[in-house]
């Protein structure tokens, strides 16, 4: 076993009151994919800014190789200084690094590095922060959250960057589905200390619950020693006056463990409140169109959406999600075609801009809309304090400004209130984002029981293929052109169907694009030559092919200057641009020689 390059042992840390870590620890060898997972709340972050040491433990050891370099994603990076974002990513490279890395990850994160850091959005602002923690590979990657903001193909793409770096890696991710195709071990921070698991997060929750079992037994066998020890002390021999006390001594210490024990946090208890039944057919859309400008958004589009039906819209950043669902619920009218919406339709809505949060608000006054002390759910009169409890909030906290909230007990306070209101057709955009793994489960509990219907756009794979019925989607997903298509279910079911449409697609068009002589030659016809287009093809590619390798060795040598990007970024970037062209060209000219040398090679027989 290597040796570790960070060792935090034993860890304390308490901000006042409770201690939020009491004895955690990592440990973190070269080559580690290691998953941070635990409760909203209870020092995941922290723990990870220790290790990159933003934040100094009140005791513990922490032990960093002195040659070992450790990047950490901020949360809110800070752009000070940078002109551009390219500038800010590469303020991050130390000096033998390739600073084609950052213009590569900026890339495939969606951003050109021109962008001005001032106008970014916060989604923006992370995949920055992103690009800039990975592009020096660093040995010790701490990742928190790297997945919020991104689309699915993103999200595909960083799964595969992950997987191949050569950076140890520390992950906080409420993505299941990422976790497990990424992790290869797992620490579980729980009640401020930590307990790791060396297989991926795909183990963990079987793992966890056997933990707790074993605990809840311990604390069984631990009362029904209290009760022996009590009777003996009651009943025994009163003469063995120094066993006695001796026997007393460790009842006391008895009754001390198990008072002092403290469980695991609970779990959120919630049920959706009825309303009145709507009505079979919720949403009829006929041929809906929208467009901005010259690009469409929505191409000629019909579905219709039936009582218990729960809809699943996905798609890469800027495919047109949001638009589509607005007019799908009648928010946002269509440039052509008819949107018709049921009868006794009661709509619920969690944005994933968390708008409708006012930050000076409290949290009693935000659920019960100001009016005092309860709030009716499910048509039972219920005390705000007493329903703030089963999403897991203190009642110290009903008069707490909702700007104190993390992110997750933002979202858990928002399904509060949602839950709390008769409705029948739940809006949910995001949902997901910032909940912890159990209040995911409630949430995917509500959502699959739910009797009324739901519409979700979600970036959460696992989530997705836990609830819906069916799966809207682009239906070209790499460049989006308006078109989309309704598959039946979840989200793996959906890349099962579009991958056989797609094959089915390029047979057709391969057989609308064979040669004429190809066919003949295949019908066994034995008078066919190659056409005069199709000879000079095949002698002159292979000149072709020559001059665009030399094309491209001249500007690799070019590129091969380690200044070249510092003294012209902008020649450096018009280089890998033709390079890239040029490689495109040369695949294209070799599948065409290859298909041209074959048929050939078929009618000579």
């Amino acid at each position: 076993m290597a040796p570790p390059i960070l060792k935090l042992d034993d860890i304390f840390l308490s901000f006042g009151g409770a201690p939020l870590l009491a004895g955690a620890g990592l440990q973190i060898e070269p080559g580690d994919k290691i998953c941070l997972v635990g409760r909203n709340g209870s020092g995941k972050s922290t723990l990870l800014k220790i290790a990159a040491g933003l934040v100094e433990a009140q005791s513990g050891e922490v032990f960093r190789h002195p040659s070992s370099t450790v990047r950490y994603l901020e949360q809110a990076p800070d752009f000070a200084g940078f002109k551009t974002v390219q500038a800010y990513a590469e303020a991050g490279l130390g000096p033998g690094d390739d600073p084609y890395r950052v213009t590569y990850l900026l890339s495939h994160l969606g951003l050109t590095g021109d962008e001005d850091p001032k106008m970014l959005s916060g989604g923006e602002s992370r995949r920055a922060a992103l690009a800039r923690v990975m592009a020096p590979e660093p040995d010790i990657l701490l990742l928190d959250e790297p997945t919020n903001h991104l689309d699915l193909p993103t999200i595909e793409w960083l799964e595969g960057e992950l997987q191949k770096t050569r950076s140890a890696l520390v992950l906080i991710s409420h993505d299941r589905r990422f976790l497990e195709k990424v992790s290869t071990a797992t620490v579980w921070l729980d009640r401020g200390t930590s307990r790791r698991l060396d297989r991926g997060f795909a183990h963990f929750e079987a793992w966890r619950d056997q933990v707790l079992e074993a605990e809840e037994l311990e604390q069984h066998k631990l009362g029904k020693s209290i009760e022996r020890e009590e009777h003996w002390l009651r009943y025994g021999v009163t003469a063995r006056r120094k066993r006695n006390m001796r026997r007393l001594g460790e009842l006391q210490t008895m009754r001390s463990n198990y008072r002092g024990h403290k469980g695991p946090q609970g779990t959120v208890q919630a049920t959706v409140s009825d309303a009145q039944e709507s009505g079979r057919l919720v949403i009829e859309a006929d041929k809906i169109t929208k467009s901005f400008g010259e690009r469409a958004i929505v191409t000629p589009f019909s579905i219709r959406v039936h009582r218990g039906d729960c809809i699943g819209l996905v798609g890469p950043n800027g495919a047109g999600k949001t638009t589509l669902l607005k007019m799908l619920t009648g928010q946002l009218s269509p440039d052509s075609g008819i949107v018709k919406l049921g009868t006794n339709l009661e709509i619920a809505t969690l944005d994933q801009k968390r708008e409708d949060l006012d930050p000076e608000d409290t949290l009693a006054n935000y659920l019960t809309d100001g009016r005092g002390e309860n709030l009716l759910v499910n048509g039972e009169q219920r005390h705000v304090t007493g329903y703030m409890k089963e999403f897991l909030f203190q009642p110290e906290q009903a008069r707490t400004p909702i700007r104190n909230l993390s992110g997750g007990e933002r979202a858990r306070l928002m399904l509060a209130r949602i839950l709390s209101r008769p409705t029948n057709l739940l809006i949910l955009d995001e949902p997901t984002n910032d909940l912890d793994i159990e209040t995911l489960d409630l949430l995917q509990e509500v959502v699959a029981g739910f009797p009324g219907t739901v519409i979700l756009v979600s970036h959460d794979r696992d989530f997705l293929d836990r609830t819906v019925t069916s799966t809207i989607a682009p239906a070209v997903p790499d460049a989006p052109d308006g078109r989309w298509i309704e598959y039946a279910g979840g989200y793996s079911d959906m890349l099962v169907q579009r991958k056989g449409v797609l094959e089915e697609r390029k047979k057709a068009e391969k057989a609308a694009e064979k040669p004429k002589t190809q066919q003949a030659a295949a019908s066994g016809s034995t008078k066919v030559k190659l056409s005069f287009k199709q000879k000079f093809a095949l002698e002159n590619l292979p000149k072709e092919m020559a001059k665009a390798e030399a094309e491209i060795a001249k500007r690799e040598q070019v590129m091969a200057d380690p200044n070249l990007f510092t003294r012209d970024p902008a020649a450096f970037n018009r280089l890998a641009g033709e390079m890239e062209k040029l490689r495109a060209s040369l695949t294209d000219m070799e599948e065409e020689w290859l298909e041209l040398e074959m048929l050939r090679e078929e009618l000579e027989g």
